[in-house]
Order: structure tokens, then C-alpha cells, then sequence
């Protein structure tokens, strides 16, 4: 208990920091959210009602301020663009994001398990050289290069699955399958190497010893402990993959948090930047807590403190 009360509390440190610095690059950025608003060709006497109605005729530290007494009570405010609560805009994207992020992480751990596990025990060979220069040409390929050839072969020429949008699960796989590539290369390549590292431990000498097959050796005894170092990455980029992937949204129309957040940062609307930052510091924090508590279950060796 003490190890998460402590945790919680740099967690509010962490988020409050967040806050401060997110309003702070927020205004230095050279433009005026009254003018988004209101058009271009909106007069004077128009922009100044707007900022006083948005509240941004007064100073940055009454404005944040007010924003941190909004927060307190659960209000994260409304956009400048639409008018409607940040809250519900973020709550309507999160599924959708939610969706891609589980389903591109899943593929992801699939391909990182079957890869490291397969080529494990060729370490040094033409079979693990080979899979090296292939991993190292995926993870090379640009996310939206990729996802354009995924488009072009996948959904337009040889019409397996739609070109975008998400109405059904077929709209989900090939975004999924995409996200999930790159990332699962990278985990086979990382559990190939924990498990080389693993592979000469005297356990599993005297596990060999004893007669343990080797399929159970390398995906029972070994794994467990090349693994745990996996959590970490995979606990973060799930954070990643939930605060929404620009690149991957806006390639296929998927209406998420990183095309939310893409499409804020265009308008200069102020509240949605802030909200989905602030929501993104929150699955950071929250997930890295869950890593540290699934590593105590994992491994008993380990200690929290």
C-alpha cells in the first residue's frame, strides 16, 4: 500500500506537469484560436466577443488557472470548433482507438512470440540472418508507406477488405495488421536475444540434463524469464497505441484519439489538445503501474519498494 500511495502521488505530480507544460506550448504556438472560430473574414469587434466569451482576453495564468478549477471538478471544457463537452468528445473516440490499439497489439504479440520462439534456436545461422535482414527491412518501412501498399494490394486491387472507414471488424484488420507488424518484428527480435541470453542460464543446462524437450524447454523455462523485460515495452506502447496512432488513423479514416488530436492541433482547439494530452499522461502512468504490478506476479523474485 505504501508503494502505491507513493506511485499515485507522483502520478498527480506528473499529470499537474503535464498540464502546465501542454497550456504553456499550447500559447506560444503563433495563432489565434478566436480567428479558427470565427473564420477569416470575421471583423474586430467579432474576435474580441469571441475571446471574451472563450475567456481568452484574460492572462495565461488566470486561464490556466480557471482550467485547473474546471478540472478539479471533472470538467475538462468545450471545444472551440464544435461547442460540445472535451469529455464526451474523448469518451465517443476511445472505443474506437481502444479497438485498434488491442487488436494491433495482439497481432503484434503473436508475430513477436512465433518469431523470437522460431528462430531462437538458429541463433548465428542463414535462418536467423535472414530473418534479421527481413525484421530490419520492416522495421525500416515507414508506417503510412506501409499501410499505403497494404491499401493498394489488399483493399484495391485484390478487394479483401475495405480501403477505410470503421463500420464493421473487416475495416479493423488491415489497420490492425499494419500496427501490429512493425512492432511484432520488433518483439521477435528483442525475445530472440533475451532468449539467447536465457538459453545458457544453469537452469536450463540442468533442465537439459534431465531430459526436458526442447520445444518445452525454450517456450516453458526459457520464456518466462525472457519475457519479463518485454512487459515493460509492451505495457508502454499499449499506452502508445490507445492515446491513438496519427499515421495510421488518418491513413485509413479511422476515427480515433490521434486523428482527434491531429485534427486539433490544425484548429488551434485549445481544450481538445489539452484533453487528449492529459488523457494520454493518464494510460502512461496507469499502464506503467500495471506493468510493475503484473512483474511482482510474474517474477516473486522481485520487490516492489
Amino acid at each position: 500500500m505504501r508503494y502505491l500511495v507513493g506511485r499515485i502521488v507522483w502520478a498527480l505530480v506528473i499529470l499537474l506537469g503535464t498540464t502546465w507544460i501542454t497550456f504553456a506550448i499550447v500559447f506560444v504556438v503563433p495563432g489565434d484560436p478566436a480567428r479558427v472560430v470565427a473564420g477569416p473574414r470575421a471583423d474586430a469587434a467579432t474576435l474580441a466577443g469571441i475571446r471574451r466569451e472563450l475567456g481568452l482576453d484574460r492572462s495565461l495564468s488566470t486561464q490556466y488557472g480557471r482550467y485547473l478549477w474546471r478540472l478539479a471538478h471533472g470538467d475538462l471544457g468545450r471545444s472551440y470548433a464544435n461547442r460540445q463537452p472535451v469529455a464526451r468528445t474523448l469518451a465517443h473516440r476511445l472505443p474506437a482507438t481502444a479497438a485498434l490499439a488491442g487488436a494491433g497489439l495482439a497481432i503484434a504479440i503473436a508475430i513477436g512470440l512465433a518469431g523470437g520462439l522460431a528462430t531462437a534456436p538458429f541463433a548465428g545461422r542463414l535462418v536467423d540472418r535472414a530473418a534479421l535482414v527481413g525484421s530490419l527491412a520492416i522495421l525500416s518501412a515507414p508506417v503510412f508507406w506501409l499501410g499505403m501498399l497494404a491499401l493498394y494490394w489488399l483493399g484495391f486491387r485484390w478487394r479483401l477488405v475495405p480501403l477505410g472507414g470503421a463500420a464493421s471488424l473487416r475495416h479493423l484488420l488491415l489497420p490492425a495488421l499494419v500496427l501490429g507488424i512493425g512492432t511484432g518484428v520488433y518483439y521477435a527480435r528483442l525475445l530472440h536475444t533475451n532468449l539467447q541470453e536465457v538459453l545458457t542460464a544453469d537452469y536450463i543446462r540442468a533442465a537439459r540434463a534431465r531430459g526436458v524437450g526442447p520445444v518445452r524447454l525454450l517456450a516453458v523455462h526459457a520464456l518466462r524469464n525472457a519475457a519479463l523485460p518485454l512487459l515493460t515495452i509492451i505495457g508502454l506502447d499499449f499506452a502508445a497505441l490507445l492515446n491513438g496512432v496519427v499515421l495510421t488513423e488518418t491513413v485509413f479514416h479511422w476515427p480515433g484519439l490521434g486523428r482527434l488530436a491531429f485534427d486539433a492541433v490544425l484548429a488551434l482547439d485549445v481544450p481538445v489538445i489539452m484533453g487528449t494530452v492529459l488523457l494520454s499522461a493518464e494510460l502512461v502512468v496507469a499502464t506503467n503501474l500495471a506493468v510493475d504490478l503484473v512483474y511482482r506476479i510474474v517474477d516473486p523474485r522481485i520487490r516492489l519498494g
